[in-house]
C-alpha cells in the first residue's frame, strides 16, 4: 500500500497512448511520468505533448517509475510485462495480455510469486448496461439461458493493416478475433459465467495479411447454452457491435455497450401459441428499433463515451494498489478470453473439430 501518486510510465506511444494518457490526466493517485517508444520520435512527441520525460528503452524507464503501463503490439505484451514485473514496477497491459497462452501464464504466475500489482484491460467490463445485462443473467431474472451471441461487423482497410508491419500478424498482432472481437468474447465469457467448448471456421478474405478477417465459432456455454462469436474486418462501413442473449423470460440485445432492447416478462413468454396472447399468424417479429424507442433502460449510458471506461478501469487499478485489495479485473482474469480464442483457432485449423477451452 502506498499514499504517494504513482510515477507512471506508458511504453508503446502508438494509437492507444493518448487514451491512456488523458485518462491520468483525470484519476486521483497517479500521474504520467514518462512516455517510452523504440522510435524516440514517437516519444519525444508524446512527451512534449503531454509534459513529461521521453525514454527509447524500457530499461531506462523502469527506474524513475512506480507503475508501467504496457501498449505494445500484443505479441510484445508479456515480454515487456515481464520485464517490467521483474523489476518489481505495478504493472498494467492493454488488451489482450498477449497472444501466446503459455507466456501470459508465465507472466500471471511471475506476478504472483513477486507479489506484483498486474492488471490487463477490459473497460467494457465496467460499462453500466453491460453489469446490467450481466445481472439478469447470473441472478436468474433472465431465467434458463438459451443462447447468447456476439456479432461484431467491422471495417478495417489494407491500408490500416499496411501502416505497421506487425499489424495482422500472427506474431505480434492476430487477426479480427485477437484484436478487435476480444473485448466482446470477454463479455461474453464474463456475463454468461463461461465458454465450454468451439467448433469454428475462419479465413483471410478481403486483405493482404497473415492473420484472419473473418471468422465464426459456434460456442458452448459451461452452462449448457448455445451461442455465436462472429468477428470480422471485412463488413463496409463498420457496424456496432451487438451482444445478444436469449433465456426462458426473454431477451437482452445491447449494441455498443448500451441496451437497445429488454424484453423480459415471464409472464408473456408463454401466453399463447407465439408469446404475448398471440395465437394466429403473423407472429410478432420485432425489430430492435421499434422496441429500443420506447424502452426507458435503453437509455445513453455516461459508460459508454469512448475512453470513459479506460478511465474507470485504470481509477479502480490504481486505487487497488493504493488499498492493497484486489482490482476489478486481475491479470488473471485476462487468460480466459485468451484460451478461447486460442481454442477457436486450434478448431478452425482441425476442420471445425469441437475444441474443449479449458480441457
Amino acid at each position: 500500500m502506498t499514499n504517494k501518486p504513482l510515477k507512471v510510465g506508458i511504453v508503446g506511444c502508438g494509437a492507444i497512448f493518448s487514451t491512456h494518457a488523458d485518462a491520468l490526466k483525470e484519476i486521483s493517485g497517479a500521474d504520467l511520468f514518462g512516455a517510452c517508444d523504440i522510435v524516440p520520435e514517437r516519444a519525444q512527441t508524446m512527451a512534449e505533448k503531454y509534459g513529461v520525460r521521453p525514454f527509447s528503452k524500457l530499461s531506462q524507464m523502469l527506474p524513475h517509475v512506480d507503475m508501467v503501463t504496457v501498449a505494445v503490439p500484443s505479441g510484445l505484451h508479456a515480454q515487456l510485462a515481464t520485464q517490467a514485473v521483474k523489476a518489481g514496477k505495478i504493472t498494467l497491459v492493454e488488451k489482450p495480455i498477449d497472444v501466446n497462452l503459455r507466456k501470459a501464464e508465465a507472466l500471471v504466475q511471475l506476478a504472483k510469486d513477486k507479489k506484483v500489482p498486474l492488471g490487463v484491460i477490459s473497460q467494457h467490463r465496467f460499462a453500466k448496461d453491460i453489469q446490467r445485462v450481466r445481472e439478469a443473467i447470473q441472478s436468474g431474472e433472465l431465467g434458463k439461458l438459451y443462447q447468447a451471441d456476439v456479432v461484431v461487423k467491422w471495417l478495417r482497410t489494407q491500408a490500416y493493416y499496411d501502416s505497421g508491419e506487425w499489424r495482422g500478424t500472427h506474431k505480434l498482432d492476430g487477426g479480427c478475433l485477437m484484436n478487435q472481437t476480444v473485448h466482446y468474447i470477454d463479455m461474453l465469457q464474463w456475463i454468461t459465467g463461461g465458454v465450454k467448448a468451439v467448433q469454428a471456421m475462419m479465413k483471410t478474405a478481403a486483405h493482404d495479411m497473415e492473420a484472419e478477417d473473418i471468422a465464426y465459432a459456434l460456442v458452448e456455454f459451461k452452462n449448457g447454452a448455445l451461442g455465436l462469436i462472429h468477428g470480422s474486418t471485412c463488413c463496409y462501413p463498420g457496424f456496432s457491435e451487438r451482444i445478444e442473449v436469449h433465456g426462458a423470460h426473454g431477451s437482452v440485445m445491447l449494441e455498443g455497450d448500451t441496451i437497445r432492447l429488454w424484453s423480459i416478462d415471464p409472464a408473456s413468454v408463454g401466453n399463447g401459441k407465439y408469446g404475448n396472447g398471440v395465437n394466429a399468424q403473423p407472429t410478432p417479429n420485432h425489430s430492435m428499433h421499434e422496441l429500443a424507442a420506447g424502452n426507458p433502460t435503453g437509455a445513453s449510458d455516461p459508460t459508454a463515451i469512448w475512453g470513459e471506461q479506460h478511465k474507470l478501469q485504470i481509477q479502480d487499478f490504481v486505487d487497488s494498489v493504493h488499498s492493497g485489495k484486489r482490482p476489478f479485473i486481475a491479470g488473471e482474469d485476462a487468460l480466459e478470453p485468451l484460451k478461447i480464442i486460442r481454442a477457436i483457432y486450434k478448431s478452425a485449423s482441425k476442420k471445425g473439430r469441437r475444441i474443449e477451452v479449458n480441457p
